[in-house]
C-alpha cells in the first residue's frame, strides 16, 4: 500500500518552467493558425458537390469503439463509416464483420482503407475522412490526438485523454491547435451530456441545496475482463489487448473508470481544479500476474481553496458491496446526482427524457460540423 500527500505548491512546476511552457504553447498555437484557411475549407468540403456525407474514421473498434461508431451513425444518417483501424489483423477482420452487421447501409468501408497494427492510425488519417474516432487504449490517446489534429480531421477523443501528466500537457496543446484550425474536438466524458444530471446539476448551482458542504464519490465496483493471450500474440500485444491492468496504457482505473465521478466533482466546483489531494490505494485481492501492475482499491481527499472536500472512493473487487453515485450534501439539503434527486429544504426530482448520453455527445459533434461551429471540450 501506498501513502501520498501533496499540495498544489509541491506539485506545479516552477516559475520558470512555467514561462517556458507558456512560450512553448504560444508558438505551438501560432504555427497552426497557418492552417486556419485550409480548415475553414475543410469544414465546408463535407458538403461539396451537394453531398451532405460525413465520412467517418474508428481506430480502435472494439466494444466501446463500436458503440461509439454506433452512435455518430446514429446521430446523423449522413455519417458513413468509410475507414477502420485496428491492432492486429484478426482483429480487425472481427471488427469489419461486427461493424456490418451493426452499422448496416453506413458502413461503407473499402477493403484499402481498413488498416491493422500499431501504426494503423498513420494510414487511416490519410484517407478522405472528416472525423475520427479515438477510442483505443488511453495510453495511445495524447500521439493519436496530436496526428488527427495535424491530419485536420474532427475528433471524438474518448476518456481519460491521458494516462500521466506529460500526456495531458500534449493534449491541451493539441486542443489549442485544433481550436486554430476550427477543428471540432468532443471528449468521451459522456455524463456532460447527460439531461438528469445536467438538469441536477443546474439545480444544485442555482442554490437548491445551499451551498456546498462536502461530496462523496463512490465508484464501487465489481471486477472487468480478461483476454486470454494467443499463440501469436508478442507481449506487447498482450498488454495492448489487456491494456485495463497495465498503467502505462489505463493511466490505473482511478484514471481509466474514476474518470467519470472525479469529472462530476469538477463540475460541481465550476471547472475549478482543487489545491490539495492526500489519499491511499493498493493491491489486495488482484495480485495474480494476469493484473498487470495496477491497485484494486483507492481512497482519495480532494480539497479546494474554499475548504470544500471530496471523499472520493473507488474499487474493483469481486463479491463487495457495489455503489456508483455522486452524494453532494449542501446546506439546505442532499443532492444524488445519478439519482437526480435533491431532498431537503427544497426538494427535486428530475422527470424529463433520458436519451443515450453516448448518442447525445455525437448529436452534439455531428451538429458542430455541420453548422460550422467548432465545439471543443
Amino acid at each position: 500500500m501506498s501513502i501520498e500527500r501533496k499540495s498544489a505548491a509541491e506539485s506545479s512546476p516552477s516559475k520558470e518552467t512555467s514561462q517556458k511552457d507558456q512560450i512553448g504553447r504560444r508558438s505551438f498555437v501560432a504555427s497552426a493558425v497557418a492552417g486556419t484557411a485550409a480548415a475553414s475549407f475543410f469544414n465546408r468540403s463535407v458538403h461539396a458537390q451537394g453531398s451532405d456525407i460525413i465520412k467517418v474514421g474508428l481506430v480502435g473498434a472494439g466494444g466501446r469503439g463500436t458503440g461509439a461508431a454506433k452512435d455518430a451513425m446514429t446521430a446523423d444518417s449522413g455519417c458513413r463509416l468509410t475507414a477502420v483501424a485496428e491492432v492486429t489483423e484478426d482483429r480487425l477482420q472481427g471488427a469489419k464483420n461486427n461493424l456490418k452487421r451493426t452499422l448496416g447501409e453506413q458502413y461503407a468501408v473499402p477493403d484499402d482503407q481498413a488498416f491493422s497494427g500499431l501504426d494503423a492510425i498513420d494510414k487511416l488519417l490519410q484517407t478522405d475522412i472528416n472525423v475520427v474516432l479515438l477510442t483505443t487504449p488511453p495510453g495511445f490517446r495524447p500521439m493519436h490526438m496530436e496526428a488527427a489534429v495535424a491530419a485536420g480531421k474532427h475528433i471524438f477523443c474518448e476518456k481519460p485523454i491521458a494516462v500521466d501528466p506529460v500526456g495531458v500537457r500534449r493534449v491541451m496543446a493539441a486542443s489549442e491547435t485544433a481550436k486554430a484550425k476550427g477543428l471540432s474536438l468532443v471528449s468521451g466524458l459522456c455524463w456532460r451530456y447527460d439531461l438528469g444530471v445536467k438538469a441536477t446539476m443546474e439545480q444544485i448551482h442555482s442554490g437548491k441545496i445551499g451551498d456546498i458542504v462536502s461530496v462523496q464519490e463512490n465508484y464501487l465496483a465489481g471486477t472487468l475482463w480478461i483476454r486470454e493471450p494467443k499463440d501469436f500474440w508478442t507481449p506487447m500485444h498482450n498488454q495492448v489487448m489487456n491494456w485495463l491492468y497495465y498503467r502505462w496504457l489505463s493511466g490505473d482505473h482511478i484514471v481509466e473508470q474514476f474518470i467519470h465521478s472525479l469529472d462530476k466533482s469538477m463540475w460541481l466546483h465550476h471547472d475549478v481544479p482543487p489545491v490539495l489531494a492526500y489519499g491511499m490505494g493498493g493491491r489486495q485481492v488482484r495480485t495474480d500476474p494476469e493484473y498487470g501492475d495496477i491497485y484494486d482499491h483507492f481512497y482519495v481527499v480532494y480539497e479546494w481553496a474554499d475548504g470544500t472536500r471530496t471523499y472520493a472512493a473507488t474499487r474493483q473487487m469481486p463479491n463487495c458491496f457495489n455503489e456508483t453515485e455522486d452524494f453532494v450534501y449542501g446546506t439546505k439539503g442532499t443532492a444524488k446526482v445519478l439519482a437526480n434527486e435533491i431532498t431537503g429544504e427544497n426538494p427535486w426530482k428530475y422527470k424529463g427524457e433520458k436519451p443515450s448520453m453516448y448518442y447525445l455527445e455525437h448529436v452534439a459533434l455531428m451538429k458542430s460540423i455541420r453548422e460550422g461551429k467548432p465545439l471543443n471540450n
